[in-house]
């Protein structure tokens, strides 16, 4: 009798934690079931994992998951109209399980045989069919359609930074084709030794303002030094000497009792595969602003602001470095990413 009643509390055991396990299982099982499609307006504050939508029903507030098919519409920008499929999770908020917007034009012929690559900051002046990137050369327009490549990031959100490859369209725009996270993306900056340099004798630190166009000051972690920059010196990747400007230096020790830099090299990008039109030339003059770096050298010239991006110099040059407020004349050609490309640049006083 004993052992019978033993058995009957043990079956009555488990059937209430049956019971009580039983609603958990089934609302995790209908997690991903779709109980409403909604449509609405994209607010701002909407991330890559929380998405505030404006619909007629009011304002929702949706999770975005790792299993959420974003297939159909990548970009969640403020003001684009959508249709998101939800469903309930455990926790309490909707979950989007599909996200589709309406399909762009896309009748416009593009040149891939020239791609450049810019990576930038998605600016809040991004509209539906124009992207807005701030990057280091300033506010960058790229259009868009249902062809851009987005395998390399899930979706794109406000201020997130990406890389983006774009190429010339019929229309005259540069076109968006394809889009990654910028931290997945590899081609930044490149380390070069200058090849005549002793890597055993280098030092990095900032542009002083004393600097010259003979004499660089460099602010390291030991104080000020004085560099001489002769005529073998290779400032080939680091010629723009304006305050500030991160360089390290390459350098012996002159009989003289100064140290001579034999190498320069300053923060600079690798050289993009964006072509330049080398045929149809022009030149400009003007004083190099303090602002220049190593990738733009900005020009005062008597037209305003001029800023020349610095990856196709050629090294034919007749000054070793510029620095603030030098007058150079430049040779400059229209690139195909629509910038001005500094080939050469020579000092006029």
């Amino acid at each position: 009798m004993k052992k019978h009643r033993i058995v009957q509390w043990c079956m009555a055991l488990c059937m209430a934690l049956g019971l009580l396990i039983l609603p958990v299982a089934r609302m995790d099982a209908q997690a991903a079931e779709v109980i409403a499609t909604v449509r609405g307006t994209v607010m701002k504050g909407t991330t890559s994992q929380l998405m505030y939508l404006d619909t007629s029903s009011g304002k929702m507030e949706v999770k975005i998951d790792g299993s959420t098919d974003t297939s159909g519409c990548k970009f969640l920008l403020p003001g684009k109209v959508i249709s998101v499929s939800l469903s309930h999770g455990s926790d309490g908020y909707l979950h989007a399980v599909k996200m589709t917007a309406d399909a762009q034009d896309s009748s416009v012929t593009l040149d891939t045989s020239s791609v450049s690559t810019v990576t930038g900051t998605l600016s809040d002046k991004t509209k539906n069919d124009v992207l807005c990137l701030d990057t280091q050369y300033g506010l960058m327009e790229l259009k868009y359609d249902d062809s851009l490549d987005m395998s390399g990031c899930s979706i794109m959100v406000l201020g997130q930074n990406y890389t983006v490859k774009c190429v010339r369209g019929s229309d005259a725009y540069m076109h968006a084709i394809s889009i990654s996270d910028a931290s997945s993306y590899s081609g930044s900056t490149t380390s070069y030794v200058p090849s005549n340099s002793n890597s055993s004798n280098s030092v990095t630190g900032s542009v002083s303002s004393d600097t010259t166009p003979d004499i660089l000051y460099l602010s390291t972690s030991d104080g000020v030094m004085q560099f001489k920059i002769d005529s073998d010196a290779d400032t080939s990747r680091g010629m723009v000497h304006t305050k500030g400007n991160k360089l390290t230096v390459y350098f012996y020790h002159g009989s003289d009792g100064y140290l001579h830099a034999t190498g320069i090299v300053g923060e600079k990008e690798s050289s993009s595969d964006v072509s330049v039109d080398s045929s149809n030339t022009s030149t400009v003059s003007g004083q190099v602003m303090k602002k220049s770096t190593e990738n733009i050298l900005w020009l005062d010239t008597r037209y305003g602001e001029m800023e020349l991006k610095m990856d196709k110099i050629n090294g034919e040059n007749n000054g070793k470095v510029v620095v603030r407020d030098m007058w150079v004349s430049v040779t400059c050609a229209r690139g195909s990413d629509a910038y001005m490309h500094a080939l050469s640049i020579n000092t006029l006083r």
